[in-house]
């Protein structure tokens, strides 16, 4: 038999992102996934792997290598691979393109809580940052919140003003405090470091969708705007201990673990939703290898027709 290797433009012509999200929490119906990281380093060069294993759904092996040095010959910093074998035999079912799976699973994955928490009436969202997932969040708000009207804020601005270029739906915010006041989504993409994003500036009945901050070192929301809010995430095993979203404050007693009300894997309970019109939602995506077995998954369903 051969096996499918799906590249990123063929695969992506046949998704859907609110049939992707329908697909993300089908798969949190199913046993919680076994997953396991694997870092190996030479100098700034990095090799992930990551796997996840989901009783009757199968295992993902996404492998990302990181060559910061690239960017200097023109080409990506981050390339990689994403293999999925059979639940029942471990034979390889199919070979997907990495940034395929991890573009469709990031947004997906923020997608989903959207509509779980976001207010339904939603008609303003701003992206913070304008990098390249900021694109995948314009296109998946866009399917989920089709009458909503976006802005984009980045530190320079200019990345900002190319993202709106040429999108009649989408401009460029000169200031962050005035743009989150207007907004009903806020979605943070950020590499940043430090809070770019000030609790005081929320008002009642926001979402607020938190991407960028990965390491324990990592920040985009401040305290305030932990406190401030009902508290989500996409899972409690791969962000509570590991992002400095919620690492930090935690260990320093602004917030505690069981301030976090749900996961995904509390969606069949009623427990991920919004309870009121005013309260603030905020849900941190964390990622994790099970996402992508389910994401690559669901795009190798599409394929397959």
């Amino acid at each position: 038999m051969t096996v499918p290797v799906i590249p990123f433009a063929e695969g992506e012509a046949r998704l859907d992102w609110l049939a992707l999200t329908d697909a993300l929490a089908e798969g949190h119906r199913r046993p919680r996934a076994e997953v396991a990281d694997g870092l190996v380093y030479r100098g700034r060069d990095t090799v992930l792997t990551r796997t996840a294993w989901i009783d009757g759904l199968g295992i993902a092996v996404k492998a990302a290598t990181i060559c910061p040095g690239n960017a200097d010959a023109g080409l990506p910093t981050i390339n990689g691979g994403v293999q999925l074998f059979d639940d029942a035999t471990g034979m390889l079912a199919a070979v997907v393109d990495f940034h395929l799976v991890t573009k469709w699973k990031t947004a997906g994955d923020s997608l989903l809580a959207a509509r779980r928490l976001a207010r339904p009436d939603s008609r303003h969202i701003l992206i913070v940052g304008a990098g390249t997932v900021a694109r995948s969040l314009r296109a998946a708000y866009g399917a989920a919140f089709p009458d909503a009207s976006f802005a984009v804020w980045s530190r320079s601005g200019t990345s900002a003003a190319a993202l709106a270029e040429g999108d009649d739906r989408i401009s460029a915010a000169g200031d962050l405090e005035t743009a989150v006041a207007e907004a009903d989504i806020v979605t943070c993409a950020t590499m940043t470091t430090e809070p770019v994003l000030r609790g005081d500036w929320l008002r009642p009945g926001q979402h607020v969708d938190l991407i960028g901050a990965y390491r324990p070192d990592m920040r985009e929301a401040d305290d305030a705007a932990l406190t401030r809010a009902r508290l989500f995430v996409d899972s409690r095993a791969t962000t509570l201990e590991h992002i400095g979203e919620l690492k930090d404050p935690i260990a320093r007693g602004v917030i505690a673990a069981q301030d976090v009300v749900a996961d995904y894997y509390d969606l069949e309970t009623g427990a991920f939703a919004r309870q009121s019109d005013d309260e603030i939602t905020l849900f941190k995506n964390g990622g994790g290898a099970h996402l992508d077995l389910m994401t690559a998954g669901y795009i190798l369903n599409r394929w397959q027709g």
